[in-house]
This record gives C-alpha cells, sequence and structure tokens, in this order.
C-alpha cells in the first residue's frame, strides 16, 4: 500500500474509532430518555422529534466538532449551513433514526453517524442501544455487527424484501411472486443494514430520505458485498447541497438490478 494510502486509511480508522465511542455515550443519553414520557415537538407538522434527538445531537455535534473542527456538521436535528461545503469530510448524523419507534418504545431505531469524504461514506456506525446492538463499518476493512462480519444474502430463487407497498406492488409479477415482505422496519437506516447482515435481500427505499438516513449504512451494505442505488443504477454521493433522495433500492445480484429498474420506471414515469 502506497504511504499515503496507508496514511488516509489510518485516518479513517482513527475516525472509527472516535464515532464508535461518541455513538456509544449517545445511545447511553438517548435511553435516559426512552420509555420515559420525553417531550415532542412537530417538525412541518407531520414528523416528530423530541427532546431525546435534541439531547444527542447536542451531545454529538460537540463531541465530534471539538475533535475534528475542520469537518463539516450535516445533522436531521441541526440548521443546515453551507459553510460545510467547504470541508472536505463531513459528519453525516441522524441523532435518533427511527423516532416515532423511539416514543412508541419500540426497539428499532439506533444513532447513524457516518464521515464523509469527497462525496463517499468512508466510516460508519449504527448504535442500537435498545436491541443492544452496534454495526459499523470502514471502506475496505469490512463491516461487522458485534464483532461479527457481515456479508450479503447468497443468491437465491426467493426473496426477503422489504420497503414500501407501492413499490412493492410496482414490481412485474414475475419477480413479485417470488417475494416474502416483511413488515414496516422504522428506522430506515436499521433496515438497509439488514440487508448488509443479510437477514433482508433487499429494501425499497421511498422518495424523500435523507442523507443522514442513509450515509452510515450505506459504507455498511457496500462493505457487505451490497449497493444502494438511485434510479440511474448509480450510488449515491452524500453532504452535497441538497441532502434529499429520490426513490432508491438496496441490495446485491441481479434482484437489485431488476429492483432499480422498477424505480425508474417510478421516477420516469
Amino acid at each position: 500500500m502506497p504511504a499515503a494510502e496507508a496514511l488516509h486509511s489510518s485516518q479513517v480508522a482513527i475516525d472509527l474509532q472516535l464515532i464508535r465511542a461518541a455513538a456509544m455515550e449517545a445511545g447511553r443519553i438517548a435511553m435516559r430518555f426512552f420509555k420515559a414520557n420525553p417531550e415532542v415537538w412537530m417538525k412541518g407538522g407531520q414528523s416528530p422529534v423530541s427532546e431525546a434527538d435534541y439531547a444527542v445531537d447536542t451531545y454529538l455535534r460537540e463531541t465530534l466538532l471539538a475533535a475534528r473542527p475542520d469537518y463539516g456538521w450535516l445533522s436531521e436535528e441541526t440548521v443546515d449551513s453551507p459553510a460545510r461545503l467547504a470541508s472536505r469530510r463531513t459528519f453525516v448524523v441522524d441523532p435518533i433514526d427511527g423516532t416515532r419507534a423511539f416514543l412508541e418504545g419500540r426497539s428499532t431505531w439506533c444513532v447513524s453517524i457516518a464521515v464523509v469524504e469527497n462525496g463517499v461514506p468512508l466510516a460508519g456506525v449504527l448504535e442500537c442501544p435498545a436491541k443492544s446492538e452496534t454495526f459499523w463499518a470502514q471502506a475496505g476493512s469490512g463491516a461487522f455487527k458485534d464483532g461479527a462480519a457481515l456479508h450479503v444474502s447468497p443468491p437465491g430463487e426467493t426473496f426477503v424484501v422489504a420497503g414500501p407497498n407501492h413499490l412493492i406492488d410496482a414490481t412485474p409479477e414475475n419477480l413479485r411472486s417470488r417475494f416474502t415482505t416483511v413488515s414496516y422496519i422504522p428506522s430506515l437506516a436499521y433496515r438497509v443494514a439488514m440487508v448488509a447482515s443479510g437477514e433482508l435481500d433487499a429494501t425499497y427505499v421511498k422518495p424523500n430520505a435523507h442523507d443522514w438516513d442513509l450515509a452510515a449504512a450505506d459504507v455498511m451494505l457496500r462493505e457487505a458485498g451490497g449497493r444502494l442505488l438511485d434510479c440511474d443504477g448509480k450510488a449515491l454521493h452524500y453532504a452535497g447541497p441538497n441532502p434529499r433522495r429520490g426513490a432508491l433500492a438496496a441490495g446485491s445480484g441481479a434482484l437489485l438490478e431488476q429492483m432499480t429498474a422498477v424505480i425508474a420506471a417510478f421516477e420516469h414515469g
């Protein structure tokens, strides 16, 4: 490995250690509010945010930017600033991905943190304290859940698939008939991580997901042998001016190619 590449990889590994430690403490903060009736507000009239979200966001922003003051910051619960676009690396954060599940006392929510460089996620962590699970990944070094390596499911004839009903229903019958669909998974980051772990073969993602929902899980999926693609069959670039996404598909192999064709038809009419 060339010296510059080795130095780069070493820095990413150090960043991964940083975000893993921060995510663990953020999970502890979130758990103080879990099933404890936190105060809740509505964003845009339809999306809940709680004092737990804000407490975790504040801790992560202060901790991570103190450690890396030259990094940008993109978080669901921080007012966005174009100043971040001048940074080579950016923390992309969802303090609690799956806030509705969190508020309902369900366990499928997580703290999601990614380090993105020039649009590409290099390191990611999902801390899932209500499940006592932690996922992490580093580009070129694999993806893991609680220390066990992650791998997408092997090719098969039938598939376990998640995602919104309108995209499932838009899938051609000859493929849809081979699906076993699962019930709604409230954390999108966790759902993509389930594809990385082989618990799901694939998932559709409805339009209007954001970078903070996806960046950490994306590096896990790539390191596990899968991909997260847009309607043009392209990988996502993160932390650009607009963090909002159209319909997406996550999976691997021929199944992913067929699902990408479905979202292309949906997006392009």
